[in-house]
């Protein structure tokens, strides 16, 4: 969803250092000196100063700890002092984000500037064209009144310099249900009840003042108890790492679960479920059936298109599948899912049969602390009974592929592949209520699918070619 940045790599910095500090048992001891070390006295800094930047970083390591940045009541407490509270809890948020406000205030609440490349022409066409008035001249430049202008663009679009230049919020920009703004205070706040949990907002935020709220600590917590700790692990993670599927299995494995299973075995009873369910609606006569593995996509008809939510499809998701499967094997177990985005972190939250989260940024960070090598870790047994469709569930057109596979062309698919949630697409979304080009359409929220999510660690299209690989038949 995003290109590597800054923000992204200090993310992964902060989850490296405090994965090896909990590896230690020196969380709660060093945790205090992490914004010193990465900020140490002279040198370089990003913001106004080194004491800002350490401010920032301290915020940053609250949400890695699992708390809300607006819940802090004395500026004072310490790190050390949330290490406590974060091994003291017993539940976990229902809200997966959080919004550094320090950080934020840094965008600015214009769309349209007029730069010096403005020459003062006798055209004027900005400002002739302007439908509120909202431009005038002062010494031979053009001003724009941001309390007159509407943002229409056409200052934009008529200037023959291409003097006016667009200057997005990037969070709201990237938002594709309008559900993060700023409050009068100039920070950008998340309304909860319009958003799906895409996280394109955390993927596009600059500063990285947009934090996904970690399990890293409740995690640990788990695997140093006495219960079994069992990983599931969404297909995707097949793309994520230079090393064939088993021994990336293998290897999170190695970080101390108790077993590991692939989500790719819950996805045999989605594509099993939805193909019996399509074969029913369309015998019934429905016009069409949508999948319902992306929990944005299900959270976009939920609060913003309710009139498709008849044509949904009432299977689960394979997470769900998968978690109930580790659940009757392991009753007393602490369930861990391991996946690719933010909307899989809200569907832990709702699922009774899952406990926590771990996205593969914080699975590769944990590696990495661990000092394990991938490629060269020990390969576990694959289940050979997992249907090779379901380990390609992952990558657009996964979910169709499978279905349409199962179905062994009983009935005929008509396919719609929704790739990516936008304005534009979910306008498209809102038109098939009334009428609809296919009679079954795939939903994904990212544009690739899983493999494209905002807590991937690869590049989508290497990710597409490995999970296309392990999906392959096994014959060895």
């Amino acid at each position: 969803m995003a290109a590597l940045n800054n923000a992204m790599l200090i993310r992964r910095e902060l989850l490296t250092r405090m994965s090896r500090l909990l590896m230690n048992g020196e969380l709660k001891l060093k945790v205090d000196r992490i914004p010193l070390e990465l900020r140490p006295k002279d040198g370089d800094f990003s913001r106004c100063c080194i004491y800002k930047d350490r401010a920032m970083i301290k915020y940053k390591i609250m949400a890695l700890l699992g708390f809300s940045i607006q819940d802090e009541t004395d500026e004072l407490i310490p790190l050390s002092e949330y290490v406590d509270k974060a091994f003291e809890r017993t539940e976990i948020s229902a809200q997966p984000l959080t919004v550094v406000d320090g950080v934020c205030s840094a965008c600015v609440k214009v769309n349209y500037v007029i730069t010096n490349m403005c020459r003062g022409c006798l055209a004027r066409p900005c400002m002739v064209n302007c439908p509120k008035d909202a431009i005038s001249f002062e010494n031979g430049q053009a001003h724009i009144d941001h309390t007159k202008c509407v943002n229409c663009g056409m200052c934009q679009k008529v200037c023959p310099f291409h003097a006016v230049i667009y200057v997005p919020v990037p969070c709201e920009e990237s938002c594709p249900v309008g559900a993060i703004s700023k409050n009068e205070h100039g920070r950008e706040v998340i309304d909860y009840g319009k958003c799906i949990y895409c996280g394109r907002c955390v993927s596009s935020c600059p500063f990285g003042a947009v934090m996904e709220k970690s399990h890293l600590v409740d995690v640990f917590k788990a695997l140093k108890g006495e219960h079994p700790v069992v990983a599931i692990v969404a297909p995707a993670i097949a793309g994520q790492f230079r090393a064939p599927l088993a021994k990336i299995l293998g290897a999170i494995k190695q970080l101390g679960f108790d077993d590991v299973i692939e989500v790719a075995k819950g996805a045999d009873e989605t594509t099993a479920n939805e193909a019996k369910e399509f074969a029913h609606k369309m015998a019934e006569g429905q016009a069409f059936m949508t999948t319902s593995c992306c929990p944005s996509y299900t959270s976009l008809v939920k609060k913003h298109i309710p009139e498709l939510k008849p044509f949904v499809s009432d299977t689960g998701t394979p997470m769900h599948y998968a978690a109930k499967i580790a659940r009757e094997k392991y009753p007393d177990a602490t369930v861990v899912f391991i996946g690719p985005c933010l909307s899989k972190r809200f569907e832990t939250y709702m699922d009774p049969n899952t406990d926590l989260m771990l996205s593969f940024e914080e699975v590769g960070s944990m590696l990495v602390a661990a000092n394990i090598d991938v490629g060269v870790s020990s390969a576990i047994d694959m289940d050979r009974n997992i249907d090779p469709t379901s380990r390609r569930y992952a990558v657009t057109s996964g979910v169709m592929g499978a279905v349409k596979e199962k179905l062994g062309g009983s009935v005929a698919i008509t396919p719609v592949v929704i790739n990516g949630l936008d304005k534009t697409t979910i306008k498209e979304l809102k038109g098939y209520a009334k009428s609809c080009p296919g009679n079954m359409v795939e939903v994904m929220a990212c544009e690739g699918g899983c493999v494209n999510g905002c807590s991937v660690i690869a590049n989508y299209k290497v990710a597409t070619r490995q999970v296309n690989d392990a999906a392959k038949p096994i014959t060895e």
